[in-house]
């Protein structure tokens, strides 16, 4: 049975290893705790942090290779914790595995109870895996006892290497279009960006059109975890783009909640609060649009109260009321759909950890009000790859 592309490609060292660079380049923490190891040194217990397609099982299956120790992997969709229990040696034994667990998250908390003595005792090392953020996600224990590191999404320079390197093994041919379409749907996904290019060859032969990439690649999905992580990133975001007088951040994250199918109630009582807590006695109306906001959306409903909502976003932010809002919804949404998951700025992240601030979330956020319901000059709440996009600034009316 042939394997899938991406298994085929995948690194089997650090040397071939692309992105991740502060994990495993020149002088990084991975390379540095592997020499310790090598010189008799114990290499820790880890978690890996980060999105899909960024490495963390090839990271785990590397470092196994380069300690010399069994590899055991496990995923937490359908494996138990006695499970990993069978694979962990007696207290006599010279050799200690190497235990990865995907998706650690989804381990309830007694579960991770069982891997506590083991962890601390050293009868393994453990890695785990996980999308979702450790604080929330990982017992405080366990977590006490785990160096978290921390994966990036693939920038679309690391993306143009991998697919490369899978075009040159696949011996295919990738319009000037198709090339620059699929990177960018990948989205800093480098499984999505293997699997779409494997099933476009497959689709075409040698020569793969834009049309064939779109075909394999159907629609893509905006991920939206309704109580992970992004959930609170972007929750945040469009309370402090409001905060810090930007319609046109703020309408973005608007969208992104929205069309990741978000309860509009939800946010509406969101901007109530933001009406009270952000614009209050200032502007004593936006606590009355709000409030009127959040009935209309709940006699309406979704699709349609989208407008009622960038209505409430923008007057809280800054604008007066402009038949601008219905189109400039439309544009948010085609980018947000064009651009996917694009991330939150690091300085406008929530940061309600210790772990999170010392990762740097929340790092020199500019707790600006403006009394004129201005944006302050080099001040950014937009994604880096939108900046000073302008979806509602200066289609209003003054």
């Amino acid at each position: 049975m042939l394997q899938p592309l991406a298994e085929v490609l995948r690194p089997k060292t650090l040397d071939e290893f692309i992105g991740q660079e502060h994990l495993v380049g020149k002088d990084s923490i991975l390379r540095k705790l592997l020499v310790n190891a090598a010189n008799g040194g114990r290499f820790p217990s880890l978690i890996l942090w980060g999105p899909p397609g960024t490495g963390k099982t090839t990271l785990a299956r590397i470092i196994a290779q380069e300690l010399g120790s069994t590899f055991h992997e496990f995923s937490a969709v359908n494996a138990s914790s006695k499970d990993i229990q069978e694979v962990i040696p007696g207290g006599s034994s010279l050799f200690t595995p190497v235990v990865f667990l995907d998706e650690i998250h989804r381990f309830n908390k007694a579960q991770q109870d069982k891997l506590l003595p083991h962890v601390e005792r050293g009868d393994l090392i453990f890695i785990g895996a996980t999308t979702e953020n450790p604080s929330f996600e990982v017992i405080g224990p366990l977590l006490s006892r785990t160096r978290v590191l921390v994966l990036n999404q693939h920038s679309e320079g690391e993306l143009e290497k991998i697919l490369s390197r899978a075009i040159k093994h696949l011996g295919v041919k990738l319009e000037k279009d198709a090339h620059k379409f699929l990177i960018e749907s990948a989205n800093g996904d480098a499984r999505v960006l293997l699997n779409v290019l494997e099933i476009a060859a497959q689709l075409s032969g040698e020569k793969i059109t834009l049309s064939t990439v779109e075909s394999a690649l159907q629609k893509r999905q905006l991920s939206f975890d309704l109580r992970g992580e992004e959930y609170y990133n972007v929750i945040s975001a469009l309370h402090k783009s409001i905060r810090g007088s930007d319609p046109d951040a703020a309408i973005y994250w608007l969208a992104r909640m929205l069309e990741a199918g978000q309860d509009p109630l939800y946010i509406a009582r969101r901007l109530i609060r933001a009406a009270a807590e952000d614009v209050g006695m200032a502007d004593p109306r936006a606590l009355l649009v709000t409030n009127a906001v959040f009935e209309a959306c709940n006699k309406i409903g979704m699709p349609e109260c989208n407008v009622i909502l960038a209505e409430a976003v923008v007057y809280l932010a800054k604008a007066p009321k402009s038949n601008a809002l219905y189109t400039a919804y439309d544009e948010v949404k085609e980018d947000v759909h064009k651009y996917g998951n694009l991330s939150v700025p690091m300085h406008i992240r929530n940061a309600p950890t210790k772990l999170m601030k010392e990762l740097g979330y929340g790092k020199n956020y500019d707790y600006h009000h403006s009394e004129a319901g201005e944006k302050k000059e080099g001040v950014d709440y937009l994604p880096e790859k939108l900046k000073n996009k302008k979806y509602v600034s200066g289609k209003l009316k003054k």
